[in-house]
């Protein structure tokens, strides 16, 4: 059972599901007239459940069941779920295959890039041109690379993507730049960029005078958190005609750990995102 709970993962579930909901009423309509079918992707699909803050509370019941739970008023014809670890993979396929035994629901037990890449090389083929996809990429870190992500651009994806601004990219920035090349890889392979980019968007470099002559110092920009959340966003926007407005996520101590984006080539896949959205962020975290 995964143990990373809270209030915050619960909203993030819930967002998803409304969407999810959503998406499939108004797919019915062109499904039915157009012989489209209906997939959904989930990369970093889990055990099933999740195990919240608290011991005595009951687990949280994960996206995937939570989403083939719907058939009202049409379910997705396939569901793929991805999940490296095989314990969770297992622990899955009793929570999914044998739950729902009369859904098409395939696992695959390997890392989410690659098969964000399959998924892309498929939608590309005659046979999956008819495939229509919502997809949700959830990972607890920095596991998607940027160009697994931009195989999906063009294609008929709606994407919900959870980006870890405070708890993966922020942790990454040191305050005095001095970031081992390690990091800068990571950093590099997440967003998509080189460190030459990276690092002037996040820092800035001040000439000091001191006794001994011109120092040149570096400073960490105090919104890093923020700015990231901007950056990942503008860089969705390169992939994909529209992004919405983030749902925040907060721990107890209201510090910002992931920002969770919907990206998409329809317009009003974004506004259903932004108004589902907007009423969580309007809460208490």
């Amino acid at each position: 059972m995964n143990q990373f709970g809270g209030n915050w993962s619960e909203n993030k579930i819930e967002i998803l599901v409304e969407y999810a909901s959503a998406y499939l009423t108004i797919m019915k309509k062109y499904a039915d007239k157009y012989n489209w079918q209906l997939l959904y992707f989930d990369g970093f699909a889990g055990s099933g459940h999740i195990k919240g803050d608290n011991e005595k509370e009951s687990p949280i019941v994960g996206a995937a069941t939570r989403i083939l739970a719907i058939d009202e008023p049409r379910s997705f014809d396939i569901y793929y779920f991805v999940e490296k670890e095989k314990e969770f993979a297992d622990m899955l396929h009793k929570a999914t295959v044998e739950n729902f035994p009369n859904k098409k629901i395939f696992i695959a037990n390997t890392d989410c890039n690659e098969k964000i890449e399959s998924l892309s090389k498929f939608l590309m083929t005659k046979k999956g041109k008819v495939f229509k996809s919502l997809a949700y990429i959830d990972p607890y870190g920095m596991q998607l690379n940027w160009k697994s992500l931009e195989t999906l651009e063009k294609h008929s994806v709606d994407v919900w993507i959870l980006v870890p601004t405070g708890m993966g990219v922020n942790r990454l920035l040191k305050k005095d730049g001095n970031i081992s090349d390690a990091w800068l890889s990571r950093l590099e392979n997440f967003l998509g960029m080189t460190k030459e980019n990276i690092l002037p968007y996040f820092y800035q470099e001040k000439i000091v005078y001191t006794l001994f002559g011109e120092e040149t110092k570096i400073s960490k920009e105090n919104n890093a958190i923020e700015k990231s959340a901007q950056l990942y966003e503008d860089r969705l926007k390169s992939l994909f005609k529209f992004v919405s407005k983030p749902y925040i996520l907060k721990n107890k101590m209201n510090s910002v750990m992931f920002h969770f984006f919907m990206a998409s080539n329809n317009r009003q896949a974004v506004k259903i995102a932004n108004d589902i959205t907007k009423k969580y962020n309007n809460g208490t975290i």
